[in-house]
């Protein structure tokens, strides 16, 4: 059985190993693994190893770790975004998130693959190639923090670095098996650039393979910025030691929130954790919030293409010219040319119907105390599916003949595909509440499915906690190190 990074970093304090044997270790695994997983992009293990003398004496001291290759910089180490466009870009500094994790005492030893600026929920980037699922190479890992899913589910590494703007933490955490917390926003560092992340939406934590790395990570780096546009308050010391209350009422469905089907093992997999709920005491119901996911994910589009265009103005700005279709993936050029003509009305409108729908959100915890769905509505699709079809090519080829309403309506028609894959994770991000993936399924087929629990904002310890209980009766479903691969 792998270990978990409490576990390594108790290791080392012991003096059973040292941190640079775990550097070593895992530069072994990297060797033997990636070839295969093709999820580390980069690796700094002499740096690393320079490092170890002044490694900040914290929770996870020694403990290796990887970062997620997209908007988490590290002072003199690769910047890419997995952008072609980008391949030579260094990060000019360390950013807030990494030094905090930098300040927990993990050993920083290189980079996990992600898509192309982090668009979609498989990851394959034309710069770095595709990244293989751990529990079967035949399938993708999922996205955005799809390099850092395969680390840790192929126990590269016990925990990976990883962020979520519409599901990307917690949609390889369904994938392959793992657990994936999304946290309140405003929660964990960001900055000193880049303070709004998707307006909100988008947020750093890390996959994990116990509750506990997850719970110990997060009281660590919980911190509260008062130059960040989202503040969200301290979570008490020691959270996990605090009983939960003796009633809890959770609200569940099977639906999708944007009308599309859901497979029956998923269905399965939170019908099994409803009845598990109810044996411990939970009362257990049909229910969800009354928000509108079909107009939620169309504000979420709009949102996403003004942030692309106003980016890529930057980029421009940068390279002293006009990026072009040669320039990107597909994917990445259609919602940039939507974004173009987005406007300030349709952005802020957008903007509008999140308020509305994190209000709308909050009352429903009124009546109950945390909301159950899948995680992801099918298991991880195979590496190299397309996930659309010829004429929806055409169309992004030829997007800019188009207007504003065909361009943004071309986005939901190349995201439906991917967007009924995992429809489940992207209202979180847009409320800002705290979100938990646990890995409690395994098809028929041999592949791991999530379900995900959602909770009011600042709820991290109520989902932690229902989480252990799942951990503590031993219904998570972890790849035991390497035995597929």
């Amino acid at each position: 059985m792998a270990y978990d990074a409490t576990s390594i970093a108790k290791l080392i304090k012991e003096k059973q190993v040292t941190p640079e044997e775990l550097i070593d270790q895992t530069n072994d695994k990297i060797k033997q693994l990636n070839p295969k997983l093709n999820a580390v992009t980069h690796t700094r293990i002499d740096k690393a190893k320079s490092e170890l003398a002044n490694l900040v004496d914290g929770p996870f001291t020694g403990v290796p770790t990887l970062l997620k290759g997209l908007g988490q910089q590290l002072k003199g180490e690769p910047d890419t975004s997995s952008s072609i466009l980008l391949k030579n870009n260094v990060a000019p500094i360390t950013d807030n998130y990494v030094k905090s994790l930098q300040n927990a005492g993990f050993s920083v030893l290189g980079t996990t693959n992600a898509p192309e600026f982090g668009f979609k929920n498989i990851t394959d980037p034309d710069l770095y190639g595709p990244t293989h699922n751990a529990w079967d190479p035949d399938f993708s890992s999922g996205g955005s923090s799809g390099g850092a899913a395969s680390a840790v589910s192929a126990d590269i590494v016990p925990i990976a670095a990883a962020s979520d703007g519409g599901g990307s933490i917690r949609i390889p955490a369904s994938f392959s098996g793992l657990i994936g917390l999304k946290p309140t926003r405003g929660r964990i560092p960001v900055g000193p650039n880049g303070w709004r992340g998707w307006q909100g939406a988008s947020i750093n934590f890390a996959l994990t393979r116990s509750i506990r790395d997850t719970a110990t990570l997060l009281e660590y780096m919980q911190t509260v910025q008062l130059a960040a546009p989202f503040q969200a308050e301290l979570l008490p010391n020691n959270f996990m030691a605090q009983p939960l209350p003796k009633k809890l009422k959770v609200g569940y469905t099977t639906e999708s929130p944007v009308k599309t089907p859901v497979s029956e093992d998923a269905k399965k997999a939170v019908l099994d954790a409803v009845k598990f709920l109810e044996d411990q005491g939970f009362e257990v119901e049909e229910a969800q919030p009354k928000t509108d996911g079909i107009a939620l994910m169309k504000s979420y589009y709009i949102m996403n293409g003004g942030e692309t265009a106003t980016m890529f103005e930057s980029i421009n700005q940068a390279i002293g010219r006009e990026t072009t279709i040669d320039d990107m993936q597909l994917t990445t050029w259609t919602i940039y040319q939507a974004g173009k003509l987005v406007t300030a009305v349709d952005y802020s409108k957008s903007l509008s119907l999140w308020d509305e729908a994190s209000y709308q959100a909050d009352q429903f915890y009124n009546d109950y105390d945390l909301f159950l769905t899948p995680a992801t509505a099918y298991p991880a699709p195979k590496v190299g599916d397309l996930l659309y079809g010829d004429a929806t090519i055409e169309k992004m080829k030829h997007v800019t003949d188009l207007n504003k309403q065909e361009r943004l309506d071309l986005i939901w028609e190349f995201f439906e595909q991917s967007l009924t894959l995992s429809p489940f994770t992207q209202q979180a991000n847009l409320t800002g509440q705290p979100s938990l993936s646990l890995p409690t399924h395994v098809t028929d087929s041999g592949l791991p499915l999530g379900i995900e629990f959602t909770t009011r904002k600042g709820g991290e310890p109520l989902l932690l906690k229902v989480g252990k209980i799942f951990e503590d009766a031993d219904k998570f479903k972890f790849l035991h190190a390497t035995e597929q691969i």
